[in-house]
């Protein structure tokens, strides 16, 4: 298995290049990370750089209005303030959103016995009606939450290589956006130098693909910890407990895992280096968390009673002056409303491996509170599953992926975007 890992890196490197300078690396250390981050010459997103073509291949349709992927300037800013307006909302009322759907889509689930469930499949109805409430400021019907989880499902599964785009998927739910806006039920609307369409794909891109699939996939990591570490998991009605639990959580697993940033203006990094204008650079997330104090792959969630999030290089929502996400100020309090009614309800139990990507959406059992869990044949049996189920994934996940990254290639949204709007 390692060795096709290994044969589709070598087939990313060949189709894309080995373009970039990875940050922390060999000619910028993990101490001059965060400044190099900060610098306001690190500020172009995707003109520039021949990997951007992949990544707007995989957020499509209208990766060009995707918040993350716009150039800076007048329309990234107005994008990003209708962003923070949207997300701008008290905590105690995103903590009751947040608790309300996790009530109604986990009150779907058989009772009185064991579930196996798919943790990261499980979540996305949850955000998808979270977001949702959040745009439209009305209850999510079932039709519409549907529509979401598909276009956030089939997003992420292409990312991971497991399936290819299906892009009827994500276009049902464009169009479904599109009506919205344009008979003015859409409270959520850009300045008006920005078209209907270009609406829809940006909250398409920022709510119900971004938004859903990160913390669909950060539940299902926390999820798995606590189920690795019923100790730490057993506070839910402590909210530090629950903040330490998934801290450590995203320190371990962070869900960003490489930003790439291009250069406008030479950087000075030491006396030693300057990255030229038009340099590639990639910010590794979990290389610069495995430095400092906190540098260890152990999971121990105290160890932020005596270690800041500063000290410890912990970036889980970005560094602050260059596009962190947009989020960070209520994500961590709707993961921990997630996390407590999760936990109140079920005891969590697996034996599958528990990877960053997580292509597997992550196995998991819940047993209500109060009732036997799995026993040990059945979490062997899990574990067997998992990876047999893992070693065709992997053949898979080369041939879908050798693919979309040639068809990617040829397609050059990117590229071809950027050489439109110069002529």
């Amino acid at each position: 298995m390692n060795a096709v890992v290994r044969l589709r890196e070598w087939i990313f490197t060949r189709v894309n290049g080995a373009e970039g300078i990875p940050i922390p690396g060999p000619l910028v250390g993990a101490e001059h990370f965060e400044r190099v981050y900060n610098d306001p010459a690190a500020d172009g997103r995707s003109k520039g750089a021949g990997l951007s073509d992949l990544f707007w291949y995989w957020l499509a349709p209208g990766p060009q209005m995707h918040q993350e992927h716009l150039e800076p300037g007048d329309r990234y800013k107005a994008v990003s303030r209708t962003t923070r307006r949207v997300l701008a909302i008290p905590h105690a009322d995103a903590d009751a959103r947040v608790t309300a759907a996790c009530r109604r889509v986990l009150g779907e689930l058989p009772t009185g016995r064991t579930s196996l469930v798919r943790l990261r499949d499980l979540m996305m109805p949850i955000w998808a009606e979270v977001h949702y409430e959040l745009v439209f400021g009305e209850p999510c019907p079932r039709e519409a939450r549907d529509l979401v989880v598909a276009n956030a499902d089939d997003v992420v599964s292409a990312l991971k290589g497991t399936r290819p785009r299906r892009m009827a998927r994500r276009d049902r739910l464009t169009r479904y956006l599109l009506g919205r806006i344009e008979d003015g039920t859409c409270p959520v609307t850009l300045p008006p130098e920005f078209t209907a369409q270009e609406t829809a794909w940006y909250l398409q891109g920022a709510f119900f693909n971004t938004a859903v699939v990160q913390m669909s996939e950060a539940m299902a990591h926390i999820l798995l910890c606590a189920a690795a570490h019923p100790a730490a998991a057993s506070e839910v009605d402590d909210d530090a407990a629950l903040d330490r639990l998934i801290d450590e959580t995203l320190r371990v697993h962070p869900l960003f895992g490489i930003a790439h940033r291009i250069t406008s203006a030479p950087i000075v990094v030491d006396e030693r280096v300057t990255l030229p204008a038009g340099s590639v650079l990639l910010f590794n997330y979990l290389a610069y968390q495995r430095t400092g104090p906190a540098a260890d792959d152990a999971f121990d969630p105290g160890r932020w009673l005596t270690v800041t999030r500063k000290e410890a290089h912990f970036i889980p929502y970005g560094v602050t002056h260059n596009r962190a996400c947009p989020a960070r100020g209520v994500a961590p309090v709707m993961l921990r409303a997630a996390t407590r009614e999760v936990l109140r309800r079920y005891a969590v139990a697996s034996s599958a491996a528990h990877t960053r990507s997580l292509p597997s959406r992550g196995p998991a059992y819940l047993t209500p509170a109060g009732l036997p869990g799995p026993g040990r044949a059945r979490l062997c049996a899990l574990r067997a599953a998992d990876r047999w189920q893992d070693a065709g994934r992997s053949v898979l996940q080369l041939v879908l992926g050798t693919w979309m990254v040639l068809d990617a290639r040829r397609q050059r949204l990117c590229a071809t975007y950027f050489e439109e709007v110069r002529q």
